[in-house]
């Protein structure tokens, strides 16, 4: 068991040495894509589509939160919050923004769409967990400093 043992640890030594930057940077751009992808599908130009209005008053029903003001709100994070993903700038609160719809379109809108919805999380759980890695904006800027 010793030789199986040390070919573990090589290899975890060798995970070791990836460090942070690489998988923070494609934990931030891959769900940044998919929800300003979402967010794109809701606009002509820099008018929300009325079949936007129209799926957030029977498609998406959201309880509390009235259909006109949850296609705005929805509309205006999916273009924010991945723009700042991308920049790795504010991370730790853009992922969290973004786990909050995530869990919201769980809950609420489709909740058998489970298994994509938790490689979302993940990714942002990861985010707000260890920060944006050293190739963002935080860290230029000083801002997370466990970048």
């Amino acid at each position: 068991m010793t030789g199986m043992a040390s070919r573990i640890s090589r290899l975890n030594a060798a995970g070791d040495r990836v460090g942070w930057a690489l998988p923070a940077l494609a934990l931030r751009l891959f769900p940044a894509a998919v929800f300003f992808a979402s967010g794109r599908t809701k606009v002509e130009g820099l008018t929300i589509k009325p079949a936007t209005y129209f799926l957030f008053e029977h498609e998406y029903a959201l309880p509390l939160i009235p259909p006109h003001l949850a296609a705005v709100g929805a509309t205006l994070a999916e273009h924010l919050l991945p723009v700042l993903l991308v920049l790795g700038l504010m991370t730790r609160g853009a992922a969290l923004g973004l786990l909050a719809m995530t869990l919201v379109i769980q809950v609420f809108v489709y909740p058998g769409a489970w298994a994509t919805h938790g490689l979302w999380a993940a990714c942002l759980l990861a985010l707000i967990a260890r920060g944006p890695g050293a190739l963002s904006l935080d860290a230029l800027l000083g801002l997370d400093r466990r970048g």
